[in-house]
């Protein structure tokens, strides 16, 4: 019984969370707009029964999901929001390893100093991380007055509401969840494997792509879908630092939902954004169940 127990907590989270929640908003993206509250008219009636059921399967069909390949708008906020969270995902690889690399190698008192010091920005709210980011990135802000100041530049650089900007608030606000990963890894690799490399005539630089690199993988692969997955679907970032021209799907499906209050369209982009990020989400837990196998 407390085996049966232990395992149905996670499945009723899950149930209770993403399941129900999900079958919803499906049922919403079946539905017909209206001017209504709520606005939208339900195509599935639980109220009248069986007779409810086989008229909504009669009557099926999924114009809203059609609706969304007539119009350039919506496969065009998938795609740059795959391409910005690609890019961001490498950028945040980029600087994660090196910081994660050195985090392992310092001496053993200062590693937990140093893991608090990248878990601390999560002990301020996400927003207001980001709104500090609008305060330096301006034409006003923080940056260009210390470039200006040093004489590095004429003119202040414009930064904001570009998806430069985007790109420097996403790798800055999922920098932790790369490094964290990676030195995991890194803290568990025998530093005797790389004196054995160096021994057999390897230089430094060979052995770290001999030894370390692939022994740092499951880290890298792990702080790879935990930057990816959340950045596809991201709002608050693009809408506080990007401009009009940065489109992604978390814009749209707000404006969707919130100023153009259509909410079987916005609940269709919804679902095929969730049936986008399953493919990482699945490829996520493969490499998990890999990694807890070779560990065991």
């Amino acid at each position: 019984m407390r085996r049966f127990v232990l395992i149905a907590i996670p499945y009723v989270w899950l149930l209770a969370l993403f399941l129900v929640p999900f079958l919803i908003v499906l049922k919403i993206s079946l539905s017909d707009i209206a001017l209504a509250r709520p606005p939208y008219t339900p195509q599935l009636d639980f109220a009248a029964g069986w007779e409810g059921l086989k008229s909504f399967f009669s009557e099926l069909d999924f114009e809203n999901f059609t609706f969304l390949t007539t119009d350039d708008l919506y496969w065009k906020a998938y795609l740059s929001s795959l391409k910005i969270a690609a890019i961001s995902t490498f950028l945040t690889l980029l600087v994660g390893y090196p910081v994660a690399y050195a985090m392992a190698r310092a001496p053993e008192e200062w590693r937990p100093t140093l893991l608090m010091l990248v878990i601390l920005p999560f002990w301020t709210s996400f927003l207001i991380r980001v709104y500090s980011w609008m305060g330096i990135l301006s034409n006003e802000g923080v940056l260009n007055q210390v470039l200006l100041w040093l004489g590095i530049i004429d003119t202040p650089l414009h930064i904001m509401n570009t998806t430069t900007a985007v790109y420097i608030g996403v790798v800055y606000t999922y920098l932790p969840f790369m490094i964290l990963p990676i030195y995991s890894a890194l803290e568990k690799l025998d530093g005797s494997l790389l004196e054995a490399a160096e021994d057999l005539g390897c230089s430094r630089l060979e052995a770290f792509w001999l030894v370390t690199w692939p022994l740092s993988r499951n880290g890298i692969i792990a702080g790879c879908f935990l930057v990816f997955i959340p950045t596809i679907g991201e709002f608050v970032i693009p809408s506080l630092l990007g401009g009009s021209d940065t489109l992604m799907i978390g814009k749209v499906l707000w404006e969707e939902f919130f100023s153009n209050r259509d909410w079987p369209v916005a609940s269709a982009v919804a679902v095929v954004l969730l049936l986008i990020l399953i493919i990482p989400i699945i490829l996520f837990q493969r490499n998990e169940q890999k990694q807890r196998e070779a560990e065991g």
